[in-house]
């Protein structure tokens, strides 16, 4: 028999901290470009920047070097260069939102620490699927408490306390990732064969189904009724998605998309705004003194950058009012070009790769859902916002993670990056590829057990 190749793990430690330095390089040279280009001057304060920057990302390494030796070696390196260079995008647009942007991510590479330092086994976060649930339907009404919440660009989806103004949506997703994922992981099969006949279609028992249907519909409920027609998606697209990978039956899929077709034909009817935004998508240009403006900006910013950019500090992105968060790839086309557009829209592919390579890589029904939940979260919500930039889906408001402005998103984001890297380190210990060595927590229990035993009676 022969000894586990550890080596590997060493590798994917050693590759991660070569790219981590890297993006925090690239995301230093951004930064002087980006000034030199508005400024003409090389930022006094560029050595301790980047000083700060390697620190804090090297913070980030060692905690997965320590806490989670065997997790794909592409998944921190590539976030923290899209945080980065939406980082130097945001300082381009305002100094101020610049500072906000830093404190948010100390916050939320923080709490990716935290997670990885408390998530110690993934699959025990099953045991607490409703928890997880009661969280996120906490979260999403949070919004419609009458001196909590407030509306803001048409959407009620903020809550304010004291000087700290988030969105709960942003947290909610991960909750329900976890409950969906908790929940088909003990009933997925039971969904899938069925026992009851219904024409020439077997159905799913409805005290195995309709839990599940039941959570999923308030989440888009309140969502629509807040007018945040950006995370109704995602959700529905998560729930379709976790059901399909479960259940293995393409009908679910085929059921998904014909009430997904139902669902916008009613929305379309039923709310005016949904009218505004299908109109404004075929054709901003007529709407260019009023809702159109947003979009037109957008188009003209992506023409003027062409395909290698204005240059970084050279473009004019405060043209385009929502720059900071809904159209922040627009900003970064005008400036970066076609080439730096691509590289976002690679940057994605690979995080989407990583992830899902994550969740073929483990054999536990738990983490393998919860892998792809989190995969198809962060993909969706990149596909949404792009796709709305460049027309190719009616625009809805929702960040581009990573890469936008806003702190709820950033930590959310984090969180999600966390457990993702906490899955595929499970599955290298399984796999041998590093020893599965007991948890603090394991430790402690075992501990008490042989005290416990030692006890006399």
């Amino acid at each position: 028999m022969t000894a586990p190749d550890y080596s590997i793990a060493n590798r994917r430690r050693s590759i991660e901290l070569g790219l981590v330095i890297a993006a925090g390089i690239i995301t230093a040279g951004a930064y002087t470009l980006a000034s030199l280009g508005k400024n003409s001057v090389i930022p006094p304060r560029i050595l301790p920047f980047l000083g700060v920057l390697l620190a804090v990302l090297l913070f980030a390494h060692i905690a997965v070097r320590r806490l989670a030796h065997g997790a794909d070696s592409t998944l921190l390196p590539i976030a923290v260069l899209l945080n980065g260079l939406g980082y130097v995008m945001i300082a381009r647009l305002s100094e101020r939102l610049a500072g906000l942007q830093t404190t948010w991510t100390f916050i939320a590479i923080a709490t990716f620490v935290v997670v990885l330092l408390f998530v110690e086994r993934v699959n025990d976060l099953a045991r607490y699927q409703w928890h997880f649930f009661g969280a996120a339907a906490v979260l999403l009404l949070l919004p419609m408490v009458p001196g909590l919440g407030f509306s803001s660009g048409g959407a009620r989806i903020w809550v304010n306390i004291g000087p700290i103004n988030f969105q709960p949506g942003e947290f909610a997703k991960l909750a329900l990732a976890l409950f969906f994922a908790g929940y088909l992981s003990e009933r997925g099969s039971l969904i899938a064969r069925g026992t009851r006949q219904w024409g020439r279609f077997t159905i799913p028992e409805p005290r195995d189904l309709l839990p599940l249907v039941g959570a999923w519909a308030f989440s888009v409920v309140v969502m629509v009724g807040q007018r945040d027609l950006g995370s109704s998606l995602l959700f529905f697209t998560l729930f379709v998605v976790m059901v399909w990978v479960a259940t293995e039956r393409a009908g679910y899929l085929a059921l998904g998309f014909a009430l997904f077709a139902g669902a916008c034909f009613a929305a379309y009817h039923l709310f005016d705004h949904v009218q505004t935004r299908v109109a404004i998508w075929l054709d901003p240009w007529s709407r260019y003194d009023g809702k159109g403006y947003q979009l037109a900006q957008a188009m003209f910013a992506l023409g003027s950058g062409g395909t290698s950019g204005t240059g970084l500090g050279l473009g004019d992105p405060t043209r385009i009012p929502e720059a900071k968060n809904d159209f922040i790839f627009a900003a970064i086309g005008e400036e970066l070009g076609l080439f730096g557009a691509t590289a976002i829209l690679l940057a994605f592919v690979v995080i989407i790769g990583a992830g899902l390579r994550t969740a073929l890589r483990t054999q536990r029904p738990f983490e393998k859902l919860l892998a792809t939940g989190l995969t198809t979260i962060l993909g969706v919500q990149a596909f949404i916002i792009i796709g709305g930039v460049i027309r190719v889906v009616p625009l809805t408001g929702i960040t581009l993670p990573f890469v936008s402005y806003g702190g709820s998103s950033l930590v959310a984001n984090y969180a999600i990056l966390a457990l993702l890297i906490r899955t595929s380190d499970a599955s290298a210990r399984r796999l041998g590829e590093i020893p599965d060595r007991p948890t603090i927590r394991e430790r402690w229990e075992a501990r008490r057990a042989r005290r416990h035993e030692q006890t006399p009676s």
